[in-house]
């Protein structure tokens, strides 16, 4: 089946998965939860091969780790397809309700956007995840996976297209495998309504440059922890070690250390030290090489996402140099402050332009699953329609229902009809 089909089916598809009763979707949840445990022994055989061919073609070691299919990321997936399943509906809910006139009353009622396109990276379990929102959400998917995980992701969809059998509509989810399937979905504008990309910068700028469809960005995250005067040097310790190297090769590591040179004698060495006990290459400006041994940064340094165990520090003078910092250099994901000092907590969550602003926490916590959305399908840098950890409401938009009883425009021009506008 050419992609132009399996458009044009996916169309058909959300507009039946639009009608489909939440019972319905939440059941297909589950269904799918079940197949996947079904067939689990065939996914972890099919994802050993895509490990295989990817160690032979010396895939970095993060993006290894990423490319597991294990049995933690398959109880992982099982427990985000049933907490998503006991979440409320996104869809039919009314957020106004307004009488224009006597018997005539305007509701804004959510509703799916109908096909989505993704583009994500080479880790399985997230196309079990976006798949699962969108069929939450009401809307049909075309997926496109990263090649080194081609295997594990024929597996996870023979397995979840099973499950829905019978319960969802043909074409609710396709799978894209080439580079060439994704240029021919770019020019799918009749039949898909948005593309969500998820990657570089310069990829999701290739991305808007080459469709007419809109695109929500999901771009890289080069997120900074920013340790200032007003630390507690413990808390400090903690929360940047958990937030470079509780997961190394995702989005929203910390990837930019920068530390008030107040404090910087004090807490350096101690940073230092638990770092490297996790085994992170230290990068730093000239004062930080003047308190702790590193490595020289470059200035390409702070602009560069590691997805790896290399940490950028950075000493600076105030918090609105920290803040001009990450605004300048920053993806606009999450970036996080760390102070007893509650006007420099409020000047950094006014002042960075990110998705995520945090106070006393890692930039690890910006996640769907963590925020209680259930899953999500990325995490969006942008700023129009969602923005952070798209979950659900993120796959929802929403139409007017108006209903009359025989009214007409010509009525409210010769008086006939007064306007009332009383919210109901």
């Amino acid at each position: 089946m050419t992609v132009k089909e399996q458009a044009a089916l996916s169309r058909q598809a959300a507009y039946r998965l639009s009608d489909l009763s939440a019972d319905a979707r939440n059941g297909a949840l589950l269904a799918v939860a079940d197949a996947l445990q079904r067939h689990a022994a065939e996914i972890y055989a099919q994802n050993a091969l895509d490990m295989q061919s990817a160690a032979e073609e010396k895939l970095a070691g993060p993006l290894l780790k990423r490319l597991l299919f294990d049995e933690k990321k398959m109880q992982d997936v099982l427990s985000g397809l049933r907490s998503l399943a006991a979440l409320p509906d996104p869809l039919g809910r009314v957020t106004l309700k307004r009488e224009l006139s006597p018997g005539l009353e305007l509701y804004r009622v959510s509703c799916p956007i109908g096909v989505i396109g993704v583009i994500f990276e080479s880790r399985p379990d997230a196309l079990v995840q976006i798949a699962s929102l969108c069929v939450k959400s009401g809307n049909a998917a075309l997926l496109k996976g990263g090649r080194e995980a081609l295997r594990t992701n024929r597996a996870l969809m023979d397995a979840m297209a099973e499950g829905c059998k019978g319960i969802l509509p043909d074409g609710w989810a396709s799978l894209l495998e080439t580079r060439e399937d994704v240029n021919d979905m770019l020019s799918q504008d009749d039949a898909i309504d948005l593309i969500i990309p998820r990657g570089s910068n310069a990829f999701v700028r290739y991305i808007m440059d080459h469709t007419r469809i809109p695109v929500m960005g999901h771009a890289e995250g080069l997120c900074h922890t920013y340790v200032d005067a007003g630390a507690d040097l413990d808390m400090a310790v903690k929360v940047v070690t958990d937030a470079k190297t509780q997961a190394l090769a995702v989005c929203n590591a910390t990837e930019t250390l920068l530390v008030h040179r107040d404090i910087a004698a004090s807490f350096l060495p101690l940073c230092e030290k638990a770092l490297k006990e996790k085994g992170v290459e230290l990068r730093g400006d000239a004062e930080t090489r003047a308190i702790i041994p590193c490595v020289p940064a470059s200035d390409a340094d702070w602009d560069t996402e590691y997805l790896d165990a290399i940490l950028s520090i950075k000493i600076v003078g105030s918090i609105d140099e920290a803040i001009e910092h990450i605004n300048r250099h920053g993806s606009h994901h999450t970036d996080a402050i760390i102070t007893r000092d509650r006007q420099a907590q409020r000047r950094f969550l006014s002042g960075v332009d990110s998705a995520g602003v945090y106070v006393n926490c890692s930039t690890r916590f910006a996640d769907g699953f963590r925020y209680g959305f259930g899953a999500e399908v990325g995490i969006a840098t942008g700023k129009l329609h969602a923005r952070g950890p798209v979950g659900v409401e993120g796959l929802c938009t929403y139409k007017y229902h108006l209903l009359g009883s025989g009214q007409t425009v010509a009525e409210t021009v010769d008086g006939t009809i007064q306007y009332t506008h009383r919210d109901l």
